[in-house]
């Protein structure tokens, strides 16, 4: 059984959805940022950068446990475990690892610092949130393009791409987006919403 370390945060999130999408049995440790667990020493041997989440796989590739921190590095992990949601051809495992990176570097990072400044800053910054705001939009009109040309970030299959993007653009009421403006978004996002499999892992850890 897979050792799941998380929280409820749109990083968590894509762990707990890719381990229901595969199937495979895992145990939830709660990691309360809030109180600053992340920092406790025994937390801080799993994942160095004391970031959820991360993972134990007492059947790690060499029959040996593994540990593993950052969100996408879990993904590509548990795909590979899996032989699931990564393209077996080499074309499409190199498009789908470049929109997982797209989310990595762009979605995750922008989005996170407008959520930063419009909910958590001690005082306003409007510099700040407008530049963030600005950053935001403009990677829902990748997402938007991108979407409009293909029924998933990849191409026409569901990847670990999808799996990491999914959870942040749930949250587009903290970032202030009305996906109606980003027709191709919404189809893709209600699509992925009705998926069972991204019910159970967005409800954790509960």
């Amino acid at each position: 059984m897979i050792e799941l370390y998380t929280w409820g945060t749109p990083n968590g999130r894509k762990a707990s959805v890719m381990l229901e999408e595969c199937g495979l049995a895992y145990r939830v440790h709660k990691v309360d940022i809030g109180k600053d667990e992340q920092f406790a020493p025994e937390f801080l041997a799993i994942s160095p950068n004391n970031k959820i989440p991360a993972i134990v796989d007492p059947d790690g590739p060499d029959g040996k446990p593994i540990s593993l921190f950052e969100s996408g590095a879990i993904l590509v992990y548990l795909a590979g475990k899996t032989g699931r949601f990564l393209p077996a051809d080499v074309r499409g495992k190199y498009v789908a690892l470049q929109w997982l990176m797209f989310q990595m570097g762009g979605v995750g990072p922008m989005f996170g610092q407008l959520h930063h400044f419009l909910r958590a800053a001690k005082e306003e910054v409007p510099y700040a949130i407008e530049r963030y705001t600005k950053e935001k939009d403009r990677l829902y009109g990748v997402l938007d393009r991108r979407l409009g040309e293909a029924d998933y970030l990849a191409g026409a299959q569901y990847t670990i791409a999808d799996i990491a993007t999914y959870p942040w653009v749930a949250r587009h009421e903290w970032h202030k987006t009305d996906l109606a403006a980003f027709p191709n978004v919404k189809r893709w996002f209600d699509a992925i919403s009705a998926r069972p499999a991204v019910k159970r892992g967005m409800a954790v850890p509960g």
